[in-house]
């Protein structure tokens, strides 16, 4: 007597169900962690553009032994421009849509827009007479991001810190 015996190929019906409801709970409880993620990423972003910007705009007035300002143009949005004082003519900008659209800034003192470096490298006054900017606080409009990023400029110094990190920490805004 011959027996045959029929292999079963496949997944059942319920077992696709059961992996489908698993797939379902971990997608909703990663997706708000991958949110606060890149609104966290963005406000990086715009730290390091703030930053890389303010250096930039240090170095040129180095480089060319002029005065040289950084103008946040288009506040609370992280856009900026980096001009020679005396004619304006603009060596470099950033819009805030290149990755850092939902980053915001707020400056110190409140309202200022530009930070000027004289040819030593040090910050002086702006063209203008307005008060140079001291500190540029990053945040987010999203409630899902957690983090600020402060970036700090005295003198001839820049510096980008955390101030929720603890004053022991070299990140940490108490230095």
């Amino acid at each position: 007597m011959l027996i045959l015996r029929h292999s079963q190929h496949g997944v059942t019906l319920i077992e696709l169900m059961i992996a489908i409801v698993i797939f379902g709970i971990l997608l909703a409880m990663g997706v708000p962690a991958y949110s606060g993620w890149v609104q966290n990423q963005q406000i990086r972003t715009a730290a390091e553009s703030i930053l890389n910007g303010i250096q930039l705009t240090r170095a040129e007035a180095v480089r060319q032994n002029t005065n040289v300002q950084f103008s946040l143009t288009a506040l609370p949005m992280s856009d900026w421009q980096v001009s020679v004082a005396s004619t304006a003519a603009v060596i470099q900008t950033r819009s805030s849509q290149e990755g850092s659209a939902n980053a915001r800034v707020a400056t110190l003192p409140a309202g200022a827009t530009t930070v000027t470096f004289n040819g030593l490298g040090r910050a002086t006054t702006n063209l203008d007479s307005s008060a140079p900017i001291t500190e540029a606080d990053i945040t987010s409009t999203a409630a899902s991001a957690t983090r600020q990023l402060n970036i700090l400029v005295s003198g001839g110094m820049v510096h980008m810190c955390d101030p929720a990190l603890p004053a022991t920490n070299p990140q940490s805004c108490s230095f």
